[in-house]
């Protein structure tokens, strides 16, 4: 995702739209609702945890089969899973002595796919 930077273009006045600015903040969520969303888009700020999305968004899976997949420990792929459950974008289930992981609901793929969209339109 190598983009060419260009310098920011900046106004040569110091106008302010006021009837934008507050039709803007009139719209905009509570300081706690954008702070958790940041918190949420930091979780997917990891390489290995998009692995393991992307894992579970294919099949639901247990931590042995995912730390195969991406060889890597059962612990790293369990901590992981862990920030992973915090953020509410996966689930698990329990069969037998199996613990069974697959994405929490289809808006954590809607999210996922969106991001693909987005990353893959300069291509």
């Amino acid at each position: 995702m190598a983009k060419q930077q260009n310098p920011i273009e900046r106004c040569s006045c110091d106008v302010i739209h006021e009837e934008v600015v507050n039709q803007v903040k009139d719209k905009m969520p509570p300081e706690e609702t954008l702070y958790d969303l940041a918190e949420l888009f930091k979780v997917f700020g990891d390489s290995t945890r998009i692995k393991i999305l992307w894992a579970l968004d294919e099949a639901e899976m247990c931590v042995c089969d995912i730390a195969v997949l991406l060889n890597m420990t059962q612990s790293a792929i369990s901590h992981q899973l862990r920030v992973l459950k915090q953020a509410s974008l996966v689930k698990n289930r329990r069969e037998g002595k199996v613990v069974y992981y697959s994405l929490d609901d289809e808006h954590v793929k809607h999210i996922f796919n969106q991001g693909l969209v987005h990353i893959n339109e300069g291509e």
